[in-house]
C-alpha cells in the first residue's frame, strides 16, 4: 500500500477520524485507523463499533492495499510536520513508513484483517434527505440540548428524527424539557428514527466551511451522514420514542411577548441567587404591564427584575433557571413568545415570527 498526499489534507482527515479511536483496551485495533487504497480511491476509517467515521482522501499517487495504524499517534505525527509538505505513506506487512522531506518515521501497525467489518447501508431501502448545512447545524444544536444522559432510558439519550404533515422534524427530551425543530417541508418519505446524541455531536464536529449540504440516509437500524468527503455511519437506538407532540400544550393562560436578550439577562441575574435552591426561579405576570423574574429568598439573598410588556392575565410559575437560559440561547429572534399557566402545565417558548422551533419546560413543584 502506498499513498502521497499533502500535509494539510492528511492532517484534516486524520483529525476527523481519530476522535472516536480512543482507549479501547478490550479490542486494541479500535484505537487504529484503517487506511485503504482500492482502485486509486483512498479512505481513512475508524470505528467504536456503534459508529464509524470515513474520510475519503484525494491523492495523486497511490498503490492498492490496506493497513491499520494507531490513529492518535499518526494524527499527532502528521500535525507536527511542516505545512505544504507532500507526505508519503507506504506499508509492508504491518510496518508503516511515513516520510516528508527530511522527516521520516516507521510505525508498527496491524493487519487490516483484525479490523471490524463496517455495517453497510442498503441504498435501495434507505430514506434519504438533503438539508442545507446551516439549517442542519442550527436545528441539531437547538434540539440536542434537551436530550438526556440517563442510560436507563436509552430512547431519551438520542434525537428523534420523524416525519408528520409532510415535514421532517427533530425532537429531544429528558423528561423535564423538550425541544423540536422542523427541518424540511414537503417531504414524501416517512421516517421514525432515534439517532444517538453522541453521533450527532460527532457530525457537528466534522462540519467544515466548504460543505454546503448534508445528505442523511436512514434504514431500519442505521443512519449515514454524508458531508463532503466525510461519511459518518451510526447505529440507531432500538427503542420507542414517546409521543412528544401530546406534551406540547395547545393553550396556555398567559401569552406574552418578551425581548429575548432582556429575559436572558434578568434570568441570569436571578440564577446567581438561586444556586443553593437548585436554580429555582419564579416567573410571574402582573397586570397591567409587568413580567417579573425573581429568585427565592435563601442564604445568598434574593433578586427580582421586572420587564415591561403587555399582560392580559396574572399567572405564576417556578422554573429551573438553567433550562430557561438554555432555551433562550437556542431561540433565534429578537422577540419571543413566552406562554405559561398556573399549576403543572409546561411553559412554551417560541420565536415570535417563525413557528419552526418550539421549546417547552416543565414547571417545578411549588
Amino acid at each position: 500500500m502506498e499513498i502521497e498526499v499533502t500535509q494539510e489534507k492528511l492532517s484534516r482527515a486524520l483529525n476527523n477520524v481519530s476522535r472516536i479511536a480512543i482507549g479501547r483496551v478490550t479490542l486494541p485495533v479500535l484505537n487504529n485507523v484503517l487506511i485503504r487504497v482500492d482502485k486509486k480511491k483512498v479512505s481513512l476509517t475508524t470505528t467504536n463499533l456503534d459508529m464509524a467515521v470515513i474520510d475519503f482522501l484525494p491523492t495523486s499517487n497511490s498503490k492498492d492495499g490496506t493497513v491499520t495504524v494507531p490513529a492518535k499517534l499518526l494524527a499527532d505525527f502528521v500535525s507536527n510536520l511542516p505545512k505544504g509538505e507532500t507526505i508519503k505513506i507506504s506499508a509492508s506487512d504491518t510496518k508503516v513508513t511515513i516520510s516528508a522531506g527530511r522527516y521520516s518515521s516507521t510505525i508498527n501497525g496491524a493487519l487490516a484483517d483484525d479490523f471490524p467489518e463496517l455495517p453497510e447501508l442498503d441504498e435501495k431501502k434507505a430514506a434519504t434527505f438533503k438539508i442545507n448545512i446551516d439549517d442542519f447545524k442550527a436545528g441539531v444544536s437547538e434540539v440536542i440540548i434537551a436530550s438526556s444522559n440517563d442510560l436507563t432510558r436509552p430512547a431519551l439519550t438520542g434525537v428523534f428524527f420523524n416525519t408528520y404533515d409532510n415535514t421532517l422534524a427533530i425532537a429531544a427530551t429528558d423528561g423535564y424539557r423538550l425541544a423540536e425543530k422542523k427541518l424540511i417541508s414537503g417531504v414524501e418519505s416517512e421516517i421514525k428514527a432515534i439517532v444517538p446524541s453522541s453521533s450527532l455531536q460527532e457530525v457537528l464536529r466534522s462540519l467544515s466551511d466548504d460543505v454546503e449540504e448534508i445528505e442523511i440516509s436512514f434504514t431500519e437500524d442505521l443512519v449515514r451522514f454524508r458531508l463532503g468527503e466525510v461519511e459518518i455511519i451510526s447505529k440507531l437506538i432500538d427503542a420507542s420514542y414517546p409521543d412528544y407532540l401530546k406534551l406540547i400544550p395547545k393553550e396556555n393562560d398567559s401569552k406574552i411577548t418578551l425581548n429575548r436578550e432582556e429575559l436572558s439577562r434578568v434570568t441570569k441575574l436571578a440564577a446567581l441567587f438561586a444556586r443553593s435552591v437548585g436554580g429555582s426561579i419564579v416567573c410571574e405576570t402582573k397586570l397591567p404591564d409587568t413580567f417579573s423574574v425573581k429568585s427565592i429568598a435563601n442564604e445568598f439573598g434574593e433578586n427580582a427584575s421586572d420587564i415591561e410588556t403587555k399582560v392580559e392575565k396574572e399567572s405564576k410559575t417556578r422554573l429551573n433557571s438553567r433550562f430557561l437560559i438554555d432555551a433562550l440561547n437556542a431561540l433565534e429572534e429578537k422577540d419571543i413568545l413566552f406562554e405559561f399557566s398556573d399549576g403543572v402545565k409546561p411553559i412554551v417558548l417560541r420565536n415570535k415570527k417563525s413557528d419552526k422551533y418550539v421549546h417547552i419546560i416543565m414547571p417545578l413543584n411549588s
